[in-house]
C-alpha cells in the first residue's frame, strides 16, 4: 500500500438498500434499527463502510430520491436518534456510514418547492429551472428518464418546471447561489453527525443547460463541484464517490485525480451498458461480447493508474443481480457468482459490495403485479403504447429491472427470509429457502465465506492495491486473464467466464502459487472447468517454470 494513502483505498465498502436490509418493528420495511442488529453480520464480512441509500424525510415517490428534508430521517427508516445510534454502534466496529447525497433535484414535497410554486416572485422561485409557455407547448422536446416530457406545467404561474426524473422530482437550480449555500449546509450537518462520506447521487447532472438539452458535464460543472469541496468534506478523510453516468476516463481523471479538489473516486457505467442494443436503451437487449468487457474494464484500469481511483462494482439498487446477467443463476450459480467476484476483485480500486451479492442473490422476474419501481411500471405502459408484446416488455423487466436488485435481504430460511414479521413491501425472492446468511456462515464452500476470504486477501496483498495492470490474451472469447506487477511481486488473475471445459494461457506459475480459487482443488496445469476462477502469487525474482497450456 502507498505510504499515507487515504483509508479508503484498502476498503471495502457494502451498499445497503434500507428498505430491504432488515425490518426492527415488523411493519414490512426495513429501518435504521434492523442495520444496527445486522453490523456484527458486517464486520464478520471485512466491511469497512456502509453506503446507506437515503433515508431522509421523503414523499417515497421514488424510494427516498425525492428529498423534502435534507436533515431529517424519513419516520419508515426511524428516527434522527436511530440514525446517530447506527453511526456510533458502526463506528465502535470501525465501520464508517456513508450517507447518500440527491443534490440533482428535490421532491416537490419540499418546502422549498412548496414555496417556489407560490409565485415568481418568492425568494424560492429560483431554486428551481423554470420557463414560460403555454399549455401542451413545452419549452423543448427533453424527455424524462422515467418517461413523458421532462417539463411539467403549472397553471397558476403560466410556467413549466424541469424534471429529469420523476414528476414529483423538480431539478435544483445550480446557478443560484443560495440553492448551494442551503446544499452545503446540509452537508456540514452530517459531517458534524460524524458520518464517513458521501455518494452523490447523478452528480454530473447538477449543471445542466435545458435550453441547450445539456445534462450530463455542463460547463459549470467542475467549478460546482470544487466550490462544493472547499465549502464542506475538502480537506477531511471522507470518501466522496460521484455517480457519473456521461464520465470519460479524462472527465474522471478530473473527479479523482489524487492532487485535486473534487471526490475520491467516481462511479463510471461504461461496462454496464454492454449489454444492451447499440444506439438503444438498457431495456433493449443484447448479449454480451467478453472481449467488450475485457477491453473497457482494461481502458479504465490503465487510464486511471496514478492519475485517479476507480470504484469496482457490478451490482447496486439500479442494477439487476450479476449472477443472473452475466453469470449462471442455475446450475453454476455459486461457482459463476464467485468467478465475478475474483476477477473484479483483483483490479485496483475501491470495491463495492451491494446487499445479497456476497450471497449469490439472484434476480426475482416477478409478474407485473409484484413490481414496484416507478421506472419498471411506466416503461412498461410505454412499451405496450408503442407496440412491443407483452412478452417482449417482461423479458426486458425481468433482465434488468431494478425490483431485481430491490428484494428482501435473505437472511434465513424461515418465513419472508428472516427480513420481517410482518408484511414485506415488495415480495420475497421465493428461492431464500436455497439461498440465505444463515446457511452460507461457517460453510467453508459458500459464496459468502469465499467473499470473506476474497476481501481479507485483498487488505493484505500490497499488489492488489499499487500493482499495474496489463490484460493477458485480449482476443480469447472465453477467458478474462490479467496480471497485476508491483516490481516485487506479480498476481496473475484468470477466469472462465463460460459454462465450457476451456485451456488458459501460459503462465509463469506452480501450484502452491495459487492465493485463493472457486473450485476446492487448484487447476489441472492451464485446463479451466467451467466459471473457474484462480489467483496466483509470484515473487518476481524467482524462475518458475510455465505450467503449461495454450
Amino acid at each position: 500500500m502507498e505510504h499515507n494513502a487515504p483509508w479508503w483505498k484498502n476498503a471495502l465498502i457494502y451498499q445497503i438498500y434500507p428498505r430491504s436490509f432488515q425490518d426492527s418493528d415488523g411493519d414490512g420495511v426495513g429501518d435504521l434499527n434492523g442495520i444496527v442488529q445486522r453490523l456484527d453480520y458486517l464486520a464478520d464480512l471485512g466491511v469497512d463502510a456502509i453506503w446507506l441509500c437515503p433515508v431522509y424525510r421523503s414523499p417515497q415517490d421514488d424510494n427516498g430520491y425525492d428529498i423534502s428534508d435534507y436533515c431529517d430521517i424519513d419516520p419508515v427508516f426511524g428516527t434522527l436518534a436511530d440514525m446517530e445510534r447506527l453511526i456510533r454502534e458502526a463506528g465502535q466496529r470501525g465501520i464508517r456510514i456513508i450517507m447518500d447525497l440527491v443534490l440533482n433535484h428535490s421532491s416537490d414535497e419540499h418546502p422549498w418547492f412548496i414555496e417556489a410554486k407560490k409565485s415568481r416572485e418568492n425568494p424560492y422561485h429560483g431554486f428551481y429551472i423554470w420557463r414560460d409557455g403555454v399549455p401542451d407547448a413545452p419549452p423543448n422536446d427533453m424527455k424524462a428518464c422515467f418517461g413523458g416530457s421532462a417539463w411539467t406545467w403549472v397553471p397558476e404561474l403560466r410556467q413549466y418546471y424541469f424534471h429529469q426524473f420523476s414528476v414529483k422530482q423538480p431539478d435544483l437550480n445550480w446557478d443560484n447561489s443560495a440553492v448551494r449555500q442551503q446544499i452545503y449546509g446540509a452537508i456540514n450537518f452530517w459531517i458534524k453527525k460524524g458520518v464517513g462520506g458521501f455518494r452523490l447521487d447523478v452528480i454530473d447532472q447538477i449543471a445542466k443547460v435545458p435550453d441547450e438539452k445539456i445534462t450530463n458535464n455542463g460547463p459549470m460543472l467542475h467549478t460546482y463541484i470544487r466550490e462544493m469541496n472547499r465549502a464542506t468534506f475538502g480537506g477531511t478523510d471522507l470518501v466522496t464517490v460521484g455517480e457519473t453516468w456521461g464520465a470519460t476516463p479524462e472527465i474522471a481523471r478530473r473527479y479523482s485525480d489524487p492532487a485535486g479538489d473534487e471526490f475520491s473516486m467516481v462511479f463510471q457505467f461504461e461496462h454496464i451498458g454492454l449489454d444492451q442494443k447499440p444506439g438503444g436503451e438498457k431495456w433493449d437487449l443484447a448479449p454480451l461480447r467478453l472481449q467488450d468487457l475485457k477491453q473497457v474494464l482494461s481502458k479504465w484500469q490503465t487510464e486511471l493508474y496514478c492519475r485517479g481511483w476507480n470504484s469496482l462494482f457490478w451490482n447496486n439498487h439500479d442494477l439487476p443481480r450479476i449472477v443472473s446477467r452475466w453469470g449462471n443463476d442455475g446450475a453454476y450459480r455459486e461457482a459463476s457468482a464467485k468467478m465475478l467476484a475474483t476477477l473484479l476483485y483483483g483490479l485496483q480500486g475501491t470495491p463495492y459490495i451491494y446487499q445479497g451479492e456476497e450471497l449469490g442473490m439472484t434476480n426475482a422476474c416477478f409478474p407485473l403485479e409484484d413490481c414496484r419501481d416507478i421506472e419498471t411500471l411506466n416503461l412498461y405502459k410505454e412499451r405496450l403504447e408503442k407496440g412491443y408484446s407483452e412478452e417482449e416488455i417482461m423479458r426486458s423487466i425481468h433482465a434488468k429491472g431494478r425490483d431485481n436488485a430491490r428484494t428482501p435481504m435473505q437472511w434465513t430460511a424461515g418465513p419472508n427470509a428472516g427480513f420481517t414479521t410482518g408484511n414485506p413491501w415488495i415480495r420475497v425472492n421465493p428461492n431464500y429457502r436455497q439461498i440465505n446468511a444463515e446457511q452460507q456462515i461457517g460453510e467453508p464452500g459458500s459464496v459468502y465465506s469465499y467473499y470473506k476470504r476474497l476481501i481479507a486477501l485483498r487488505k493484505e496483498t500490497p499488489v492488489v492495491q499499487n500493482g499495474r495492470y496489463e490484460l493477458l490474451c485480449p482476443e480469447d472469447t472465453s477467458i478474462f486473464a490479467y496480471k497485476r506487477d508491483d516490481g516485487a511481486n506479480t498476481l496473475y488473475v484468470v477466469c472462465n467466464f463460460y459454462d465450457e471445459h476451456v485451456e488458459g494461457p501460459l503462465l509463469p506459475v506452480q501450484d502452491e502459487d495459487v492465493l485463493i480459487s472457486n473450485y476446492p482443488d487448484p487447476p489441472a496445469g492451464s485446463h479451466l472447468r467451467p466459471y473457474e476462477a484462480v489467483w496466483y502469487l509470484c515473487r518476481n525474482d524467482r524462475v518458475t517454470p510455465v505450467l503449461g497450456g495454450r
